[in-house]
């Protein structure tokens, strides 16, 4: 499966945040747009209205799990997508911003 790590995500790059609601409002990459996997299939729309035309698609959840099932999907429908390797635990390792919906820091469940 394609996977790349949170150091080579540059910001400018389509974030696809899968986790689910309250994940998600404790704190999230700025930017990223949010569909969680349990509603992923009937709002896959969304994405393909977001997601850049021939652009690459970064898949991040908590650890990389659900992510990685996400990933497949796409890639067996024709998206250049990859596995953001650890997820959000090891974005927010890393140093990376982490907000709420309002901007203010935020942290991951």
């Amino acid at each position: 499966m394609p996977t790349v790590r949170v150091a080579d995500v540059e910001d400018g790059d389509f974030l696809l945040d899968v986790r689910e609601d309250d994940e998600w409002k404790a704190g999230h990459a700025a930017g990223a747009l949010h569909i969680p996997i349990s509603e992923f299939v009937a709002r896959y729309g969304e994405l393909t209205e977001a997601a850049p035309q021939d652009g690459r698609v970064h898949v991040i959840c908590r650890s990389g799990g659900r992510s990685a099932q996400v990933t497949m999907y796409l890639a067996q429908q024709g998206v250049d997508a990859v596995n953001v390797d650890g997820g959000m635990q090891v974005w927010e390792a890393a140093g990376r911003p982490v907000v709420t919906d309002d901007g203010t820091p935020g942290h991951v469940l």
